[in-house]
């Protein structure tokens, strides 16, 4: 698992893995990255559907009860796709727009 920190935001992803491990050695190192925005980057999986992206639903809604945010980065599945519990967007830039309008949210208690 790759982590690649940038303030109060972390880019999480992994290559070469299936969605199951992936998903496992995320919340082992969850611990670590608790306190951070969090990106999941998942273009390192060639086949995704709407069903994968709903695994990390649980993990999604514990880190944004904490005030942080959680966004997921594929081009495979989209928003419209997916439950609006779970944020997908298809850029790394537009998940850190999300983070950045969230941040502005919380920061207004909005």
């Amino acid at each position: 698992m790759i982590f690649d920190s940038d303030g109060s935001t972390t880019i999480v992803f992994q290559e070469n893995t299936t969605l199951s491990v992936f998903l496992k050695n995320l919340k082992d190192a969850y611990p670590k990255i608790k306190n951070d925005n969090i990106i999941v980057n998942l273009f390192s999986f060639s086949k995704l559907n709407a069903g994968d992206v709903l695994e990390f639903l649980q993990i999604s809604e514990a880190h944004r009860k904490s005030k942080k945010s959680f966004v997921l980065v594929t081009d495979k599945v989209s928003y419209e796709e997916v439950p609006d519990k779970i944020i997908v967007v298809p850029t790394i830039q537009e998940a850190h727009d999300i983070i950045e309008m969230e941040e502005i949210e919380r920061d207004l208690d909005l």
